[in-house]
C-alpha cells in the first residue's frame, strides 16, 4: 500500500504541478486583475454562498462510497443506478433551499443570476467527485489523476484565448470565468461518466425506494460532516459581506479572495493526499497491517511541504501579494500571512481526518466540527466589525488549528499508535530550523525569489537530513522493497 501510494502520489502531483501553477499565476490571476477585488469579491461570495448547501448535493454519498467500494469493489454495478437518481433528485432539494436562501440573505439582480450559474457549477463538481470516487476506490489512481486535471486543462485553453485572443473588443467579465467553468466541468462530467459506466457495466437506471433510503442513512453521517467543515471553511466571506457595509463588504471580501487563492491552491493540492489515502486507509483497516507507517508516511511528507510553505508565506507574504494582484497588496498580505497558517493544520486534517473517516468514526468528527464551526462564527462576530478581513482570518486559524489537535488526539486514542519521541523532536526541530532559515534568506542581498527557493531548497534537505523525508527508503518502497516506515 506504501508503494501503491507513493507511486500514484508521484503522478497525481507531477500532473497538477504541470497543469495549476498555470491556472493560478496565469489564468486565475489575471482574472482577479483584470475584474478588480470589487468583482471579484462579489463573485467570491456568491461562490462561497453556493457552496454552503453542497452537501445537499451528495449528502455524503461520495465519501461513503468511497469507503465502501474500496472495501467491497463487487458492489460497484448494484449501487451505481441507485446512487445516480439520488444525485439528481438532491439536486433538487439543494437548488430549491439554496435560491431560497439566497433570497432571504438579500440576494437580488445580478446576484441571483451568479448564483444560479454557480450553483449549476455546484452540481457538475459534486458530480465529478462522485464519479472519480468510483474509479479511486477500484485503485485507478492514474485514470482519476487526469480526470482531476481535466476540468482546468478546458478552462485553461477558454479562459487564454477570452484573454489574450482579442477576439473580443469588451473587456473580460466575471461572468464569462463561470461561463468557461460550467462548460469545463459538463464535459468533464461526461468523460468521467463514460469510464464509469464502463466499469459497472450500467444498462439502466432503476428506481428502488428501500435502496435510496438505505445509501441516505449510512451517509447522514458523512453529510452532516461535511455541512459543518464547511460553514467554518467557507461561511468567512459570506460573513464579511453581511456584517459590513455598501462596497465595503465586497472590496473586504475581495481581499480575502486574494490572501486566500494561494491557501486554496495549496489545499487542492494536500487534498490529493487525501483522494488517494481514503481508499487505502480503508482497506489497511479491513484488511491489512502497515497503517501507522501509512500515517506517518503520509503526514511527514504534507508536514514538512506545509511548514516550508507557510512560513515562506510569513516572511515573504508582501512580495508574494505584490507578485500576484495589483491592488490592495498590503492589505492582502496580511490577511495572506494569517490564512497560510491554516495550511498546515489543514494538512493535518486531510490526514488523520481522512483516518478517522475511513475508520467510521463520524459521531466524534462531526462532534468536533459542531464546536470548530460554533467557535467559527463567534470570533468572527467579534472580530470582522473591527478588523475585516484580518479578523476573519485569524477566526480561521484559531478553528482550523483546533480541529487539527483534536483530530490527532482522536486517531491515537482510538488507534493507539506508538508515541516516539525521537520523531516528535525531529518535527520539532525542522519548525525552528525553517524559521532560522527564513530569517537569513531575507537577509541576504539577493532577488527574493531566489531567497525564497534557497530558502526551499535548504528546508528540504535538512527534513531529509532529520529523517522527515527519508529519500532511501521511498526509493526502496516505489521499487517494491518491504521494508517499513
Amino acid at each position: 500500500m506504501q508503494r501503491k501510494f507513493l507511486t500514484n502520489l508521484g503522478f497525481l502531483l507531477l500532473l497538477n504541478l504541470l497543469i495549476k501553477p498555470f491556472w493560478i499565476f496565469g489564468i486565475d490571476r489575471t482574472v482577479q486583475n483584470v475584474v478588480g477585488a470589487q468583482d471579484f469579491g462579489f463573485y467570491f461570495v456568491v461562490f462561497n454562498f453556493s457552496f454552503l448547501f453542497n452537501i445537499l448535493l451528495d449528502f455524503g454519498i461520495t465519501n461513503f462510497n468511497n469507503k465502501n467500494i474500496a472495501q467491497n469493489s463487487q458492489l460497484l454495478n448494484k449501487h451505481f443506478s441507485g446512487i445516480l437518481i439520488i444525485k439528481f433528485l438532491l439536486a433538487i432539494v439543494y437548488f430549491v433551499l439554496t435560491f431560497s436562501v439566497g433570497l432571504l440573505w438579500g440576494f437580488r439582480g445580478n446576484e441571483l443570476w451568479m448564483l444560479a450559474l454557480l450553483a449549476l457549477n455546484q452540481f457538475f463538481i459534486s458530480l465529478i467527485l462522485y464519479l472519480r470516487s468510483n474509479i479511486s476506490a477500484l485503485l485507478l489512481f492514474k485514470t482519476d489523476s487526469l480526470l482531476s486535471v481535466l476540468d482546468r486543462m478546458l478552462m485553461i485553453a477558454i479562459c487564454s484565448v477570452l484573454l489574450w485572443g482579442n477576439i473580443t473588443e469588451q473587456q473580460f467579465r466575471i461572468e464569462w470565468f463561470v461561463y468557461t467553468q460550467t462548460f469545463s466541468y459538463i464535459i468533464t462530467a461526461f468523460i468521467a461518466f463514460i469510464i464509469v459506466v464502463k466499469k459497472a457495466s450500467f444498462r439502466k437506471l432503476n428506481w428502488n425506494s428501500a435502496f435510496f433510503m438505505m445509501i441516505l442513512k449510512q451517509s447522514l453521517p458523512f453529510a452532516l460532516l461535511f455541512l459543518l467543515m464547511t460553514f467554518y471553511n467557507r461561511f468567512d466571506t459570506v460573513m464579511i459581506k453581511r456584517m459590513l457595509s455598501g462596497n465595503e463588504g465586497n472590496i473586504q471580501a475581495g481581499i480575502y479572495a486574494h490572501a486566500y487563492r494561494l491557501l486554496d491552491a495549496s489545499n487542492n493540492i494536500a487534498y490529493l493526499f487525501s483522494v488517494l489515502l481514503l481508499p487505502l486507509f480503508a482497506r489497511l483497516i479491513k484488511k491489512g497491517p502497515g497503517l501507522e507507517n501509512l500515517v506517518r508516511l503520509s503526514f511527514s511528507i504534507l508536514f514538512v511541504g506545509s511548514v516550508i510553505l507557510a512560513t515562506g508565506s510569513v516572511f515573504y507574504r508582501v512580495e508574494l501579494m505584490d507578485l500576484m494582484y495589483e491592488n490592495y497588496v498590503q492589505e492582502s498580505a496580511s490577511v495572506f500571512a494569517v490564512l497560510m497558517g491554516c495550511f498546515v493544520a489543514i494538512s493535518t486534517t486531510y490526514v488523520f481526518g481522512t483516518l478517522l473517516t475511513a475508520n467510521g468514526s463520524l459521531k466524534m468528527l462531526n462532534l468536533a466540527a459542531a464546536l470548530g464551526m460554533l467557535l467559527n462564527i463567534v470570533m468572527n462576530l467579534i472580530l470582522i466589525p473591527a478588523y475585516g478581513a484580518l479578523g476573519s482570518a485569524w477566526a480561521s486559524l484559531v478553528t482550523q488549528f483546533s480541529m487539527a489537535v483534536v483530530q490527532v488526539i482522536l486517531a491515537q486514542i482510538i488507534f493507539r499508535f506508538r508515541i516516539n519521541p525521537r520523531y516528535l523532536a525531529s518535527l520539532f526541530v525542522f519548525i525552528i530550523m525553517v524559521i532560522l532559515f527564513n530569517l537569513i534568506s531575507i537577509s541576504l542581498n539577493l532577488f527574493w525569489i531566489k531567497s525564497f527557493l534557497l530558502m526551499v531548497a535548504i528546508s528540504v534537505l535538512t527534513a531529509m537530513g532529520l529523517k522527515l523525508l527519508d529519500i532511501g527508503n521511498f526509493i526502496k518502497i516505489v521499487g517494491g522493497s518491504k521494508t517499513p516506515v
